[in-house]
């Protein structure tokens, strides 16, 4: 599978597209350049949420290994995202060319990072890396696969996917998420939520039994897009995903003016709720106004 990234990631092709060498080889003979910034942490995330699905090929029982190819320093928290891939199990290789960031490949690869870090000056270079390459993740396929796999599940189907997302309780900062849960319980579940028009994603995650979850410090006012995916072991079963918008901050309401003297008054008004401090600003009317 492969999924080609900038400010927006982009799945090329999913692990169940194509069958044979060849086949894969004319997609890459076909596949188009992508410019653009370097949001690394957005691809990992994607490839979690997107690529290592049973629905894009991914099987629940073989070991699941993720290469990035980068050129460059990302623009947003790759270690947060790589961490995420990491602790699920999912193993990672950064390979670098020219204008990577080597500190940053070793913070987002899996340990032994002799094995899973690499770097060369520039593109042609990465032939060099194939053989060697070829045989370490071979070997670590092999050396993950002799690992007890007994609690992960070889099936697939809705039996392994959540349902019926409910978002309710929404405030102007906080909102409350409730689903029902598969037949067959995950391990975890990972929740991601981030507002819709740009912002980094937070992510919060529960224990399999839990089929519910409180997001607070929110922004006011704003569209969040939520996702709730269900882990089993090194591998992610259909997510849900979800969007609503908090509430906007309330207002302070019927001001009133009294107690007028030659330079001084009195306000009062029905209070805002949640509001700490209140901000009155006064000016003179310009000349030619109404007082």
């Amino acid at each position: 599978g492969l999924s080609q990234y900038s400010s927006d990631p982009r799945t090329e092709w999913d692990l169940s597209s194509y069958s044979t060498r060849e086949q894969v080889l004319e997609a890459v003979r076909s596949l188009r350049y992508k410019g653009g910034n370097t949001f690394t942490g957005l691809a990992l995330t994607h490839v979690l949420e997107q690529n290592l699905k049973p629905d894009a090929g991914a099987r629940l029982e073989a070991e699941k290994l993720v290469i990035l190819l980068t050129d460059g320093k990302s623009q947003d928290d790759a270690n947060l995202a790589a961490q995420t891939l990491k602790n699920l199990g999912i193993e990672i290789f950064a390979i670098g060319v020219k204008n990577a960031d080597e500190a940053e490949l070793r913070q987002v690869a899996s340990e032994p990072l002799e094995l899973t870090v690499y770097n060369v000056l520039d593109f042609p270079l990465l032939s060099s890396l194939v053989g060697k390459l070829t045989r370490v993740l071979c070997t670590r396929i092999k050396e993950r696969s002799h690992k007890e796999t007994t609690d992960t599940p070889v099936n697939t189907g809705p039996q392994l996917s959540p349902t019926d997302l409910k978002i309710s309780a929404v405030t102007s900062k906080s909102m409350h998420l409730a689903w029902s849960p598969p037949l067959r319980p995950p391990k975890k579940y990972r929740v991601v939520y981030y507002p819709s028009k740009g912002g980094t994603p937070k992510e919060v995650i529960l224990e399999g039994a839990v089929s519910w979850v409180q997001l607070s410090n929110l922004t006011s006012h704003t569209e969040y897009l939520v996702s709730v995916t269900p882990v089993y072991g090194a591998a992610v079963g259909d997510a849900l995903r979800g969007v609503t918008s908090t509430l906007p901050l309330s207002s302070p309401r019927s001001l009133r003016i009294s107690e007028l003297s030659h330079n001084s008054l009195r306000l009062s008004w029905k209070a805002a709720q949640g509001a700490t401090h209140y901000l009155v600003l006064c000016s003179a009317a310009p000349d030619g106004a109404e007082d």
